[in-house]
């Protein structure tokens, strides 16, 4: 009993340390456009973070049921671009508030999650992967035939969203402070989801579905509730991806861009909602970054060698990533952990 309560004592200390993760993360998003102020970049500073906070939000989506529920969707960019192009289409008929842009976008979201899971939820593994792909990739196609609102090229806003007729949206601090917000609120909301019995219950049929089938729950019903969820949130990521950008494009909805999202739940660790904001953020700085950080490396190369090592970054970004994925059990969050526990 002794040692247990040692034991239990050590650990205490440790969660308090890992519970305090998501409130750094938010404080320092919350102090970015004060140091960005500072020092004189904050547009750019200001556009990168609010990219990375968006892909954040589709990120945490994307780990409700892909962390705690072990539904790996490849088609979850599907809903990015529902909500970029509910704005998009709906700023083109003249109606550019987001009281109506945003509502709009989580109901289509909603829909599309709720017809697609039924569906996709018949199936499993391998099958469930394809399933979302191709519902993902027609959603995709029908983007690129819409000639009316721009097709392949895509469709450019006429201004940002306005906010019950304001249009404080188009100053890049307010937007940032939206998206924070967002950001806030998305996180706070399914953390509550996940702690709850329905929480339990899908990480149950994660562990074992067959279990929780012989003791008397529906299994279906709580993986195609936590999918429509999932899509709902991000198709708001969509609809503050298209205000970031003031452009939508079917390129949003791409298979590659759903797999960037399954990287980024990945880097930062499955199952943690956090963990999910921080694989996005070291997805997207490594993504801007890299390039300059080769460029300098490379300076005993000769100019040729090191303008290819410059303009194919990827080829070393990949390799990196794959790296990080097999040698980081658990992602960045689960080498926090054990850091702790060193």
């Amino acid at each position: 009993m002794t040692e247990l309560t040692h034991a239990r004592s050590a650990a205490m200390p440790t969660a308090a340390r890992l519970d305090l993760v998501p409130v750094a993360i938010f404080a320092v998003f919350a102090a970015a456009p004060f140091l960005a102020s500072a020092s004189g970049a904050e547009g750019y500073v200001l556009s990168l973070l609010t990219r990375v906070m968006i892909f954040g939000i589709a990120a945490m989506a994307l780990d409700l049921i892909l962390g705690y529920g072990a539904l790996v969707s490849f088609g979850h960019a599907a809903f990015f671009g529902i909500g970029a192009y509910a704005v998009g289409i709906l700023a083109s008929h003249g109606v550019e508030d987001a009281l109506v842009q945003v509502p709009v976008a989580l109901a289509a979201s909603a829909f599309f999650a709720a017809v697609t899971g039924a569906i996709s939820l018949r199936t499993k593994g391998v099958y469930f992967i394809m399933i979302t792909l191709a519902f993902a990739q027609m959603l995709y196609f029908l983007a690129s035939s819409l000639a009316a609102y721009g097709g392949d090229d895509g469709l450019t806003l006429p201004a940002r969203s306005l906010v019950a007729g304001s249009d404080f949206l188009e100053n890049d601090y307010a937007l940032y402070g939206a998206t924070l917000a967002c950001l806030l609120g998305a996180y706070i909301l399914l953390r509550a989801v996940v702690a709850s019995r329905f929480g339990r219950v899908l990480r149950g049929t994660k562990e074992n579905i067959t279990r929780m089938e012989a003791i008397g729950f529906q299994p279906f019903s709580f993986q195609l509730t936590a999918y429509v969820i999932s899509g709902m949130i991000a198709g708001l990521a969509g609809c503050l991806l298209a205000n970031q950008a003031e452009f939508v494009s079917p390129a949003f909805m791409t298979w590659q861009r759903s797999g960037e999202l399954i990287f980024m739940v990945v880097l930062g660790g499955l199952g943690s909602l956090h963990g999910a904001i921080i694989g996005a953020a070291a997805f997207l700085l490594m993504e801007e970054f890299l390039p300059e950080i080769l460029h300098a490396a490379g300076f005993f190369l000769n100019d040729d060698l090191r303008w290819r090592l410059t303009e194919n970054w990827q080829m070393v970004f990949g390799p990196i990533l794959i790296l990080i994925v097999l040698f980081a059990r658990g992602g960045i969050v689960g080498l926090l952990r054990r850091g702790h526990h060193d």
